[in-house]
């Protein structure tokens, strides 16, 4: 009868060619960046050019571009209790879109609002999109667990896909991420 202990993993030493094949568990790299820090460039805004409320837009070469609050966010520090996609008459939670052109997406210009976060001393924060083009999705997690908006990557407020046209143009307009430490230094 087989037991737990030698069923467990033993390295064979393999050899092709006289050339001794190292074990896969050799090649593991323990801080392996993130996806966030492979794939998407990190850009920053601050609407109405206010150093306390910055936003965060991860940008994916694909042109997809993912909406959130910065870390140095002051709902943040005041304690974030709720998030709300319902933005006067419009819902925003309520977007559909379909096709490869995400054809019924709402048009989105770089001021629009596209969700209000409450602190728990019942400040109001606008999240703006920051990012001209089609509102793909929202994240609806985050309105019934609000702690992810702190989680890079994974809590983010929306996706946004800009025109292609407008994507070099729209890098410029943001802030890199040497630019915005060195805002947010000086504030």
């Amino acid at each position: 009868m087989a037991t737990p202990e030698s069923d467990w993993y033993k390295p064979e030493v393999m050899v092709i060619g006289d050339v001794k094949v190292p074990s896969i568990l050799d090649d593991f790299i323990d801080n392996h960046p993130s996806i966030v820090d492979r794939f998407y460039t990190k850009l920053y805004s601050l609407p109405d050019g206010e150093p306390a409320e910055p936003h965060q837009i991860l940008f994916h070469s694909n042109r997809i571009c993912l909406v959130g609050l910065a870390k140095e966010h002051v709902a943040f520090k005041k304690g974030i209790r709720s998030v709300s996609f319902e933005v006067g008459k419009i819902d925003r939670s309520e977007n559909k879109v379909s096709g490869r052109k995400k054809k019924g997406g709402m048009v989105l210009q770089a001021d629009t609002v596209l969700a209000l976060v409450t602190c728990e001393d019942d400040s109001v924060y606008s999240l703006r999109s920051c990012v001209q083009g089609k509102l793909i999705e929202v994240n609806n997690r985050i309105t019934s667990k609000p702690e992810i908006l702190s989680i890079e990557g994974e809590g983010y407020v929306a996706i946004v896909m800009p025109k292609l046209e407008n994507c070099a143009a729209l890098k410029e307009k943001l802030l890199s991420v040497e630019a915005y430490q060195n805002v947010v230094k000086v504030e």
